[in-house]
């Protein structure tokens, strides 16, 4: 494994305090990461109403803008003030392995759902009308496992991706290298990945009861997250023979330029 990169074995518990210690950091600047995620929301949402390609340009961006959550993250743990601009941060610095990285996303998303299709999806009602909503419950009577099954292939491309939008913004990666750290990292630290997947899932289920209020909080936490689980992993320093990883509001470091890739990647 390359020196310049390593990946830290945490415990299972830490992907709960990835959580908490987004937290921490939204409650320091509520109204920032409320203005950066509603920003985000507003563009990603006036990209699909365009028609032909928003829904494209949409996912292609979305791992740039999860890199400049990162980003602004990051500046908030070295005492630097979250701003607006911070939700273009990735725009600047290595867009071009972040726009591939989504468009594999896509293409990704449209394999699962041609495979669920394969599997028996309902996918029209006979003659040109569309289903209605009452019809197409009806028609997945007795098929929900397709879309269970769909859901989980979508979680596990998504997990193993996690890490690869910080690590194109913070060690200036190609798009193959990011997504061979991220699938490395996130199989080394199965446990917590589950733990945090799970977890999040329910702050979410939680935050939409009632009138989906709890969004507002549970949708920052997400963005920061990104960064939190990305630092305990990869920027974990070993004191006396242990791992330690930097506390919420310390300064870390990162690298901007691309590490020298001696040893081709993870083993």
């Amino acid at each position: 494994m390359d020196a310049a990169v390593k990946v830290a074995e945490l415990k299972a518990s830490r992907g709960a305090a990835w959580l908490t210690e987004a937290f921490a950091l939204f409650r320091r600047a509520p109204m920032a990461w409320l203005g950066l995620c509603a920003g985000w929301i507003a563009i990603t949402f006036g990209l699909i109403l365009l028609p032909f390609i928003g829904g494209v340009l949409a996912n292609f961006l979305q791992p740039v803008f999860f890199a400049s959550f990162a980003i602004a993250a990051y500046r908030q743990t070295a005492g630097e003030r979250v701003v607006m601009a911070d939700l273009f941060g990735a725009f600047k610095r290595n867009m071009r392995p972040l726009v591939n990285l989504g468009a594999l996303l896509l293409l990704a998303e449209i394999a699962i759902f041609a495979f669920m299709a394969l599997l028996g999806l309902p996918m029209a009602a006979s003659g040109e009308r569309s289903f209605t909503l009452e019809e197409y419950v009806g028609a997945l009577k007795g098929k929900e496992w397709i879309l269970a099954t769909g859901f989980l292939m979508t979680v596990v491309v998504k997990g193993a991706l996690w890490f690869a939008p910080p690590l194109v913004a913070f060690h200036g990666m190609t798009t193959v290298q990011a997504i061979r750290w991220s699938v490395f990292a996130a199989i080394s630290n199965l446990g917590a990945m589950i733990v945090y997947g799970a977890m999040l899932l329910a702050l979410f289920l939680v935050a939409l009861i009632p009138w989906a209020l709890g969004l507002i909080v549970v949708i920052p936490m997400m963005a920061i997250s990104t960064y939190i689980g990305y630092r305990e992993v990869f920027e974990t320093k070993v004191v006396g023979g242990s791992r330690v990883a930097p506390k919420t509001g310390t300064s870390t470091q990162f690298l901007i330029k691309p590490p020298v890739w001696g040893g081709g990647g993870p083993p």
